[in-house]
């Protein structure tokens, strides 16, 4: 590599003493190195005369081919150092629901304010589907609701949110500023089946049970939007989180429930044998954020 470099230098100086100043090395080695790769190539380089060198047709191209070479090499080592740093590349994430606020929005808009050069994917999905993902390397972390069934995988709970329920603006429910579960006795409960919706099915089901009752819940393989436009319409009722419940959709209300003392706990799940500096850069994000929100 160096007798390339050197020679390089040659040929945009085309002088071995102007070439060995700006390298900073002998002449003499500039000079023994370029005649060393000229019998190793077995061809003439460079025409020496008097004020310096010229180049042979066969030196312009030869330079020519390896200036291209070391730039591509050069660029090459630069974006794998970049990349090892976590400064360049892209984060595969696995969510329940896109991060439209609360924390994991606040982390994802810090986290491209202090790595702009790294892109996110993201996958949404139920949490077998997300966390297989992640063991399977398809995916570098995934954000669940609720422990992760996941042995095989490290994990940690990064944020706890308040469930609240989403009626229509005209239900008369909709007056008051609080709930309770025994409210919605008479209700039907709409649930997705992805996402959330195994997790929020299991909770209608188990406040009903302390309640003696049964609850009516028709679930439906539809995305939120979709399913918060079903509640506007007068179908049912649902339940949801804080954040979710922090965007405005027009016809639609969201209410505290007053005797819900359980929250939503929000866990990061991610490989053990993922090394990926980007991703650590994430999980220390986040670890920050947890520790200045009290959590």
């Amino acid at each position: 590599m160096a007798a390339l470099i050197q020679t390089l230098a040659v040929a945009e100086y085309l002088n071995f003493r102007h070439a060995a100043n700006a390298l900073g090395v002998a002449q003499s080695s500039v000079s023994a190195r370029v005649k060393a790769l000229e019998e190793d190539l077995g061809i003439l380089l460079f025409e020496r005369h008097a004020r310096g060198v010229r180049l042979t047709e066969a030196g312009r191209h030869f330079v020519a081919r390896v200036s291209t070479g070391i730039g591509q090499l050069d660029h090459a080592v630069k974006t794998a150092g970049a990349l090892a740093r976590g400064e360049e590349g892209c984060l595969r994430i696995g969510l329940h629901m896109p991060p439209l606020a609360g924390f994991l929005a606040d982390m994802l808009a810090l986290h491209h304010e202090r790595h702009p050069r790294i892109g996110i994917e993201v996958t949404e999905g139920r949490s077998a589907d997300i966390m297989q993902l992640v063991r399977q390397g398809q995916l570098d972390i995934a954000f669940v609701i609720g422990v992760p069934k996941a042995e095989d995988c490290h994990s940690r709970l990064l944020w706890s949110e308040a469930l609240m329920a989403a009626l229509p603006a005209n239900h008369p429910l909709a007056e008051r500023p609080t709930i309770m579960w025994a409210d919605f006795t008479a209700e039907t409960f709409l649930i997705r089946c992805g996402g959330t919706g195994p997790q929020a099915h299991d909770h209608v089901t188990r406040r009903f049970a302390e309640l003696g009752h049964h609850p009516r819940i028709v679930r439906w393989e539809v995305g939120r939007e979709t399913l918060f436009h079903m509640v506007i319409q007068g179908w049912g009722v649902t339940i949801t989180t804080e954040s979710t419940a922090s965007i405005p959709v027009s016809g639609l209300v969201f209410r505290p429930i007053a005797d819900e003392q359980e929250q939503a706990e929000f866990y990061a799940v991610w490989s053990p044998h993922n090394q990926s500096q980007t991703l650590r850069n994430l999980l220390d994000l986040a670890g920050q954020m947890k520790r200045e929100a009290g959590q």
